[in-house]
């Protein structure tokens, strides 16, 4: 079970110079994933960290969305972060949908040399999803914009 957000996840985030992060979001669930979006875009303001998004159908074509800009665009960003919105149905679909993007985010973070930051919420219900995009449980697209910057850090500090 998810705590309150992470809430030591805002201190110490790193001053960035010149970073670019490219969002890769989802059409489905889109009031939910467009307030994923807002909050990630918040933090990078206050950073004065520049993004750009680009939409997918669904959660499963993140990944290859992700893979096609990392190896075809002419800017390969600092980090990307994936956004999406999987919740729980009345068939298997669901389990199938989360291990297919768990794992195709996984294999990225594996190859790409910039870290690619999962943000797809999986939950059960629409409140669930609710109380992660500034309810109870945090802003979960605060955090995931917060992990890129500290990911963006720690990848420029290891090179």
């Amino acid at each position: 079970m998810a705590a309150k957000g992470n809430t030591s996840l805002h201190k110490g985030i790193p001053s960035l110079k010149d970073a670019f992060v490219l969002i890769v979001k989802t059409e489905w669930n889109a009031p939910i994933v467009n307030k994923l979006e807002a909050g990630v875009k918040k933090i990078f303001l206050q950073q004065g960290i520049q993004c750009k998004t680009i939409i997918v159908p669904g959660a499963i074509e993140i990944p290859f969305a992700v893979k096609q800009h990392y190896t075809y665009s002419n800017i390969v960003p600092d980090a990307y972060i994936t956004l999406g919105t999987v919740i729980r149905g009345d068939t298997p679909h669901f389990d199938y949908v989360c291990k297919t993007i768990t794992d195709g985010v996984l294999q990225l973070n594996l190859s790409l040399d910039v870290p690619v930051i999962f943000g797809v919420l999986t939950v059960d219900n629409e409140q669930q999803a609710i109380e992660r995009i500034g309810g109870k449980h945090g802003h979960k697209g605060e955090e995931a914009a917060v992990t890129a910057i500290k990911m963006i850090a720690l990848n420029r500090k290891l090179k």
